[in-house]
């Protein structure tokens, strides 16, 4: 029997690394005689699609398995093995690709290009920890993206940086999220992936600049907890969304909340909600009311000052497109001749395209960053107005809870609970 089982353990592996092999073959480099040495690339090496099946099903298995750990064990030590574990195989092994906050990109790219063939696994790493996120809570967040675990491992002495601190930093990911969605879906490029932190040290390949960008945001950590996922992630926004309506979340005491305050400050990431009692909240349904008639007009007009502004930037933010950058050049070129030809232009006259042409391809390119660039602004001034109207029409809680959006599920709350199950 133990033979047998020895024997079925080698054949797999064997398995295993034939189709890792074969998925590097698929696509062999090309040959030269000239001498030429192939660049170093920063992309993973191609993955067999068995293999790639197996990422998702492993995703699966791992969002599960920690859902449980959080709602039914309530382990704050299963979560942390759990985020060990994530890290190794999604970060180290797989090398941060593909990830559930690149694939942001992929859907947008395949929602507005019928051309572009949207990945499977893609897919599925954009949409699971959404459909999970919707009946469980972020329990994603709380050991199974690898950026996340990797930031836990330095918070070593987090602290409370104030509300208004957190509200106006808690922006940033939905001005990312318009942002990547825009060049993504004009084509212009995946700025998600480009300007990734943490892909470099997981590949063991970043350049200086992300290197010092990524060492800043872990030295930052120390102090304040995953700065990525709270100030910068554009998934962490959807997952938000998602969370607020989820069927079950992750609570603090497994019984009736007995308001001993122990929990207060146990949050690193300040998502405990303080109660607001009968006499801090004190407005009657006249007042909320006549607030509530306000919003209802101060919203529309900030979407429309949003939506203004962002015709206003279209073409600067146009301007890193390759065809309207070319076109600038090709103007440029005819102002200034003497001006030495860049790379662009060059290959430009190599390519037989017309002024003509060139300029028409930007004119399109110009066209979607308009409209694109209008509902930008728009849901940035729709942003503003939620974050105000929050304020203002602020809900009766009588009891210390995570904030449903804002919570990451990681379960450390818990421990300070002295509340005890009841049978």
């Amino acid at each position: 029997m133990k033979k047998t089982l020895t024997l079925l353990i080698l054949i797999c592996l064997n398995l295993f690394f034939s189709w890792n092999a074969f998925s590097i073959q698929r696509f062999p480099k090309p040959e030269f005689e000239s001498g030429y040495t192939q660049p170093d690339t920063l992309m993973p090496s191609a993955r067999a699609e068995i293999l790639a099946y197996m990422d998702v099903a492993v995703l699966i298995l791992a969002l599960s398995f920690i859902s449980w750990l959080v709602l039914k064990k309530r382990s704050r030590k299963g979560v942390f093995w759990t985020s060990m574990f994530s890290l190794i195989y999604f970060g180290f092994y797989r090398e941060g690709c593909v990830c559930s906050i690149g694939a942001i990109q992929n859907v947008s790219l395949a929602l507005f290009d019928s051309s572009y063939t949207l990945p499977v696994t893609a897919l599925a790493f954009f949409a699971i920890p959404l459909i999970f996120t919707l009946f469980v809570g972020r329990t994603f967040c709380a050991g199974i993206c690898p950026f996340g675990a990797m930031q836990d491992l330095v918070a070593f002495k987090p602290m409370s940086i104030g509300v208004r601190l957190n509200a106006i930093l808690g922006l940033l990911p939905y001005l990312y999220l318009a942002l990547s969605i825009l060049y993504a879906a004009t084509g212009t490029d995946f700025i998600i992936c480009r300007y990734d932190p943490f892909v470099g040290i997981f590949r063991m390949n970043a350049s200086f600049g992300m290197f010092v960008f990524a060492g800043g945001l872990l030295i930052s950590g120390i102090f304040i907890a995953r700065p990525y996922c709270r100030f910068l992630c554009p998934y962490g926004v959807l997952l938000n969304w998602f969370s607020r309506y989820s069927r079950r979340h992750m609570t603090i005491t497994p019984a009736h909340c007995i308001q001993c305050r122990l929990c207060e400050g146990s949050c690193p990431y300040d998502a405990i909600e303080i109660p607001v009692t009968e006499t801090k909240n004190h407005d009657n349904t006249k007042q909320r009311l006549k607030r509530l008639i306000m919003m209802s007009f101060i919203i529309p007009l900030l979407m429309v000052v949003g939506g203004y502004t962002g015709y206003l930037l279209h073409e600067t933010l146009a301007g890193v497109h390759s065809k309207v950058r070319l076109a600038n050049q090709v103007i440029n070129t005819e102002v200034s001749p003497l001006k030495a030809e860049t790379f662009e232009i060059q290959a430009y006259k190599s390519s037989g395209k017309t002024q003509a042409q060139v300029l028409k391809e930007a004119g399109i390119v110009l066209s979607k960053f308009k409209k694109g660039s209008i509902i930008l602004g728009g849901f940035i001034g729709l942003l503003f107005g939620l974050l105000i109207a929050g304020k203002l029409l602020k809900r009766h809680n009588p009891d210390y809870i995570p904030h449903k959006g804002r919570c990451f599920s990681c379960a450390r709350c818990i421990d300070y609970c002295p509340v005890k199950a009841e049978n």
